[in-house]
């Protein structure tokens, strides 16, 4: 039996992790990888205390301080949440079950799926939806990312500095990023692009081998490429708790300032929520305030006082002396 379970492996989930390892908390984090969307950027310049710094490299720390403080983590899949005991929860993976008095859901928004035929039987086989993650794996080789938005384009960016050759594939007219990323992509001669055009069916065997297209005209046609990254933005997937919590109209998990949610024992932390601004610093202040908040339920469950804050060291940090 755990004290907390924390699902999502990202900066609202390791950073919860470090908290309420911090709170002295028998804390099991289960996640499928590392880092989630931050993965997807080797440049973040709005994190305090990095003027520039990797997703990767970011995320990389946050793992590191997680363990630092006895936090368990697991790279299993959660199928399941359920009830137990009316106090506690259960939590079953692709590999076991797993019981807790508090959970916090931190598992952030997944990729939008293109939703065609081929899609999901080549997943890893040459369908990517990281473009920083599985781009060098194409280093001279055709491929196509689907997408309208500033994501995509950042993607076909990144790509044609990798591949033989882009195409660029988007249902609408015109580009919806900024003027000076859509430029800098026009200027790339390895680029094709294709307006409003959709990918109807990903070929191949083993792996990719080609994409069928349809155009305005309705013509379907197919064109050969060995990776199709698709950039189609991000939805979150809370059908695992919605028979627990309560959701709004984008299925973003609804709480309250403390991290709470409808469902006593339940908080939850980063994009997953109804937050209105999905950034790396505002997942990892929310994960922060949901192992607050969960360790003083812990604590009331167990009959002892709660806490306000967490202003405790690490026995062998060293006093560091500086001047403003």
């Amino acid at each position: 039996m755990y004290d907390v379970i924390i699902v999502g492996g990202a900066s609202a989930g390791l950073t919860a992790a470090i908290y309420a390892g911090r709170q002295g908390l028998k804390t099991l984090l289960l996640t499928k990888d590392i880092g989630g969307q931050a993965l997807l950027t080797d440049s973040i310049q709005n994190y305090p205390g990095f003027v520039n710094i990797s997703g990767l490299e970011l995320m990389k720390k946050f793992h590191e301080q997680a363990l630092l403080y006895g936090v368990k983590i697991l790279f299993e899949e959660v199928k399941e949440i359920r009830e137990k005991d009316g106090v506690c929860f259960t939590v079953k993976t692709t590999r076991g079950e797993y019981d807790a008095c508090a959970l916090i859901l931190a598992f952030g928004k997944t990729p939008r799926d293109l939703g065609v035929e081929g899609e999901e039987r080549l997943k890893s086989k040459g369908v990517s939806y990281c473009a920083i993650c599985d781009g060098p794996l194409f280093k001279g080789k055709d491929v196509a990312v689907v997408g309208s938005s500033e994501p995509a384009v950042e993607a076909a960016l990144l790509l044609s500095n990798l591949a033989s050759r882009v195409y660029l594939i988007y249902k609408l007219a015109k580009l919806l990023a900024p003027d000076d990323l859509v430029e800098a992509l026009r200027s790339k001669t390895n680029i094709v692009f294709l307006p409003e055009c959709e990918v109807v069916k990903i070929n191949g065997v083993s792996s990719v081998e080609s994409i069928s297209i349809k155009e305005k005209s309705g013509e379907v046609r197919d064109i050969p490429v060995q990776g199709v990254f698709v950039e189609m933005g991000y939805v979150a997937k809370t059908d695992l708790v919605k028979h627990l919590v309560q959701l709004n109209a984008k299925n973003e998990i609804v709480t309250a300032k403390d991290g709470s949610t409808s469902h006593p024992g339940i908080f939850a932390a980063g994009d997953v929520t109804d937050t209105p601004y999905k950034q790396v610093v505002i997942s990892a202040a929310q994960g922060a305030i949901a192992a607050l908040s969960a360790y003083n339920y812990i604590q009331r469950l167990r009959g002892k006082p709660a806490i306000k804050g967490d202003w405790k060291s690490l026995p062998q940090a060293k006093k560091v002396e500086f001047t403003l």
